[in-house]
Order: structure tokens, then sequence, then C-alpha cells
């Protein structure tokens, strides 16, 4: 229990960065959070309910946090494609820019970076059955990372300009989800003990980008 409670002290230290009194570069902590999100969340979830979600907070918050960050430049609506009824909230590439260079969590991550591969994916892989443990007993989901997601199933490849190409499909919203995507958080996200198999496609993907 000692050793426990003083990795967990080392995570409150750790949370300083984005949990702060005031703002940073003109945004508070809450306003940085949604930003974030908003940054990574995929199409299904970039809207104003899957925000108040995300960051704990009522609707009538998230839509003052959203306007806040559209009369800075880092976000505008626009009509969803997946709900007429719906708006979608997109960062814009000063939002995206503002994320790079002055999100205050950016050093914790260049920190956690110089752990190297190994060590980042063990710091990962522990956090992540932390959380799982947490939300059994509060009852809740987090959002996480689509390719670990029990409705992301995997369709035959199919041929694109000339090119095989592996296509997903998201079982709960019955879409399409490119390769792309499956890195992107998702509101709807439900674990499932058997991970899909498309690391090997996200291997290639990152070795044609590199090329």
């Amino acid at each position: 229990m000692p050793l426990a409670r003083e990795a967990v002290e080392l995570l409150v230290q750790a949370a300083r960065a984005w949990y702060f009194e005031g703002d940073q570069h003109g945004l508070r902590d809450r306003e940085w959070m949604a930003l974030r999100f908003l940054g990574r969340a995929n199409r299904f979830s970039r809207t104003p309910s899957a925000l108040a979600g995300y960051i704990g907070a009522t609707r009538a918050t998230a839509s003052q946090i959203v306007k806040t960050l559209e009369s800075k430049g880092y976000l505008v609506r626009k009509p969803s494609h997946e709900d007429k009824r719906s708006v979608a909230l997109h960062v814009t590439p000063q939002g995206q820019k503002c994320l790079s260079q002055q999100d205050p969590i950016n050093h914790v991550v260049n920190a956690v970076s110089s752990l190297g591969d190994e060590e980042c994916a063990r710091l990962r892989d522990s956090l992540r059955e932390i959380l799982n443990h947490l939300d059994a007993a509060h009852q809740r989901l987090d959002a996480s990372i689509c390719r670990d997601c029990m409705f992301l199933a995997e369709r035959s490849p199919s041929a694109v300009k000339g090119r095989a190409t592996a296509e997903f499909m998201c079982r709960l919203y019955r879409a399409p989800v490119s390769l792309e995507e499956t890195e992107l958080l998702c509101i709807s996200f439900e674990r499932t003990r058997d991970r899909p198999k498309i690391e090997e496609h996200l291997d290639r993907a990152r070795v044609a980008s590199q090329g």
C-alpha cells in the first residue's frame, strides 16, 4: 500500500499540469481539456453532448466552453453528417497550432516520451488498467481509442486506386471507419478482451507515411 500511495501522490503532482487556477495561454484548464478532446475525438464524438460527458460538465457549461473556444478562433461548428439535427465541433488549424505549441501538458508528453517506447507502452497499459478498475467501481465508461473497442470490426480488404486497403466498420453506428480513425477517441467506447487485430495495418501505414 505505501508503494501504491506513493505512485498516486506522484500522479497527483503531475496533474498540476492540467488542473490549475486561472488560465494558461488564455484558456482555463477545462477549456484546454475540451480543446484537447475535440482535437482527438472521432466524428461520432465531436458533439456538444459528447463533450459535456467527457469533461464531466453540464450541457450549459459545455456550451459556454464551446463559445469561448469559438471566440478565440480555435473551434467552428458545422452541420453533422451523422445526425442532421445536431452540429459537429471542429478544431481549426489555429486551434491545432495552439494545441501543438501551447498545451500545458506538452512538457509532460515530452517527459513521458523520453522514457522510450517500451517504458511508455508499459506506462500507458498500466494507466489503462487503473482506469478499468475505477470505471468498474464507479460504473462509468470513459472515452478511449477506437482500435480497442468491441464495436470495431474488420472488413475484407478492397482495392482503392489500385491499392489494397484495410476497411473497418463500427457495429454500433453501422458506419465505415478508416484506419486513421481507429487511433481517435470515441465517447461510445466499450472495452473488449479480444483486441481487434489491426496492429499490422497500423504498422504498414506508419511505414508508408515515413517513406
